[in-house]
């Protein structure tokens, strides 16, 4: 049984160096992706943990927390389109990310 060919795998069908950077920056913005996701669920537990509290101390660090989040958020919405514009300057195909 062909495991690639199965779950049709893009890890293994690298032809070029083009493929495997589109696959390589394909897998960084999913990590991307995923990191933004925990930040975002650990600013909203901090603000609802410090909610009940009097310590404005740590109300002030979950809402730095979600702002440095939304600033990644849209580091990493630009960096995707930017990628894609690149991408569609230089005739790389649609399938290019």
């Amino acid at each position: 049984m062909d495991i690639n060919e199965l779950f049709r795998s893009p890890l293994g069908a690298e032809n070029n160096i083009g493929s495997a950077v589109s696959v390589g920056l394909n897998i960084a913005f999913v990590f991307a992706g995923l990191i933004l996701l925990f930040f975002f669920i650990m600013g909203g537990i901090g603000m609802i943990g410090s909610a009940g509290q009097s310590d404005p101390k740590k109300a002030e660090e979950s809402k730095k927390t979600l702002t440095s989040a939304l600033i990644g958020f849209v580091v990493v919405f630009a960096a995707y389109w930017i990628v894609k514009l690149i991408g569609s300057l230089l005739n790389m195909g649609t399938n290019f990310i």
